[in-house]
Order: structure tokens, then sequence, then C-alpha cells
């Protein structure tokens, strides 16, 4: 019975990476994080229409973000559960395509495309309004370069928030008794939780704070094996790390900045720089060498990479669960 489990849980992980690449997110289907975000925003009016103490609102945001995220975790196990009780290929299959809207490397690489592909045909324009769907930026004024380096900072660094760094969940909790569905499931919504209401600024300044700490200490670990994958696929590992070493931890988030880096010092290109926010400029840190320029070649190989180490990820996950059922 037990080997039956852990193969039905490498099954899982194997139909939930290919339904990530083969089908992504459908355009106009329901999708977990949509109503993760309602949760969000329903519970982020309400608090803030208290009109609560700083220390009040912090507290709230902890209150918040445990009831999205346990919550999150909660109703995957109980739509697994229910689903495999009726029957277990209905369960097999709910557990796929549920683990599957938690891996985002197919909406990565089609917004990558959306841009690039108006640029290609000389349309900076429509780039530009592209790019602005995907990027907190301001966009009206970039140019080529800058949007390469927008869309390319932007790849890079959702490997790890959008694509590896769920998987790391779904492969921990392949291993647990609940099942990958629920832990990674929890992840996005901390993700989520963070995306939106984990920011510095007025009204979430308070708010938002548990959540920004939370999700920067679930990506620390598997931003750190993002770096170590991407740079062992490079071929020269020491050079890159060498490089998110002298570089990335100038900059503010104590991930991206890592993530970036790597994508950055294997491709030899230069991310970072000047960025304008709402009116505002910000500089940011230098990351890996300008060897060469970035190109659309280099954000496809960029996608490449995350590509090979999720395929990496996927094939040790499943040697381990394979090996614990006994095959």
């Amino acid at each position: 019975m037990m080997s039956v489990l852990w193969f039905s849980r490498a099954a899982v992980l194997v139909l939930a990476a290919a339904g990530d690449r083969l089908v992504g997110d459908p355009w106009g289907w329901p999708h977990p994080v949509q109503a993760i975000g309602q949760a969000i925003s329903w519970g982020t009016e309400k608090i803030l229409a208290l009109k609560r103490s700083p220390l009040g609102e912090r507290g709230l945001g902890v209150v918040l973000g445990l009831s999205v995220i346990i919550g999150s975790g909660a109703v995957g196990w109980g739509l697994v559960t229910v689903a495999s009780r009726l029957h277990p290929l209905l369960g097999l299959g709910c557990e796929a395509v549920l683990l599957a809207s938690c891996l985002a490397g197919r909406s990565l690489r089609q917004a990558a495309e959306a841009v690039l592909t108006p640029l290609e045909r000389g349309d900076i324009s429509m780039a530009r309004q592209r790019l602005a769907r995907y990027v907190g930026r301001d966009t009206e004024t970039l140019d080529e370069p800058e949007i390469l380096r927008a869309v390319l900072e932007t790849v890079s660094e959702n490997a790890t928030d959008g694509v590896l760094a769920p998987l790391f969940y779904a492969l921990v909790g392949a291993f647990l008794p609940v099942g990958s569905v629920p832990i990674a499931l929890a992840y996005k919504a901390a993700s989520t939780l963070d995306s939106m209401i984990g920011y510095r600024d007025a009204p979430y300044t308070h708010l938002g704070w548990f959540s920004a700490r939370l999700e920067d200490a679930l990506t620390w670990l598997p931003c750190r094996l993002t770096v170590l994958t991407i740079a062992l696929l490079s071929g020269q590992p020491g050079h890159v790390v060498a490089l998110c070493r002298r570089d990335a931890a100038a900059d503010p988030s104590p991930n991206a900045g890592w993530s970036e880096c790597a994508y950055a010092a294997t491709l030899g290109v230069q991310l970072g720089g000047q960025n304008q926010y709402r009116g505002n400029i910000q500089e940011k840190p230098l990351l890996g060498d300008a060897v060469v320029p970035i190109t659309g070649d280099r954000i496809l190989q960029a996608l490449a990479l995350t590509r090979r180490a999720t395929l990496l990820w996927i094939a040790l996950g499943v040697g381990a669960l394979l090996w614990r059922s006994g095959m």
C-alpha cells in the first residue's frame, strides 16, 4: 500500500509539470490564486476600515496572513481528499491540476514572449504597453535595451518565486502525510499575500509587514538552491557563485538579487540600474558583468535554464519517491 502512495505522488509531480508546460493557465479558467487574491482583498478591506493603531494593524496582519495561508492549504487538502474518496484516479487528477496551478513556468514564458514579439517587429510602443502588465516600473519612456532588461529581470526573479520555490514546497510536501498540494498552495498563498500587501508604502506599511517577512523567509532556502542549480547548469559554478556573493547582497531584497544575479552571471549580462516607479527614480544595484548585451535570445536562454532546473528537481524528487516505493 505504501509503495502505491509513493508512486502516485511521483506521478502527480510529473503530471503537474507536464500540465504547466503544455497547458499552463488557460485564459478565463478559474484559478486558485484568484480565490486567494479575493480572500486577501476582502480581509484587507475589512481590516483597513477598522482604522486600528499601527500595532493593531500588525496584529491583524498576522491573523490575515496565517488565515489565508493555512486556509489555502486546508482547502487544497480537502478537495484532494474528497476527490480521492470518489475515485483514486479522480483524486490523482485533482492533485495534478491543483499542483500545476502553483507552477508558473508557461505563464512566465508567455509573458516574456508577449513583450519580445512586438519588440522584434520594431513596435516599441506595443512592447511598452505589454511590459506594463508584468512589471511595477514605469514603462512609457523605456527604450529597447531597458525593455529587454526589465523582461530578463522579471524572468530571472520569478523563476524562483513563480516556479522553483512552489516546486520546492511541492517536493517537500510529497514526503509528508498531507502531500504536495497543501504545502505548495500554502506557499502560493504566502507569495500572493506578499505581492498584494507586502509593501512599505501606506496603507500596507503595518498590515503587510508580517506577510512580506514571512514570504522572504519561506523563499530563502529555495532561492539559494535555485542559485546553486543555475550555477551547476551554467557549467561554471564557481564563477556564478562568486559573482552572486559579490553583487547579490547589495540588493534590498534577500532573495530577488540572488536569483537575478545567478541568471545574469550565467548569461554574461548585467542587470540592475536605474528604474522609475510612479515618477520616482530608484537606483538598483548592478548584478553581474556586462560581457554581452541583453538580447531576446539571452532571455530565451534564461527561460530554458528555468526549464532545465525544473526538470532536474523533478527528476531528483521522482527518483527519491520511486526509491521509497521500492521500485
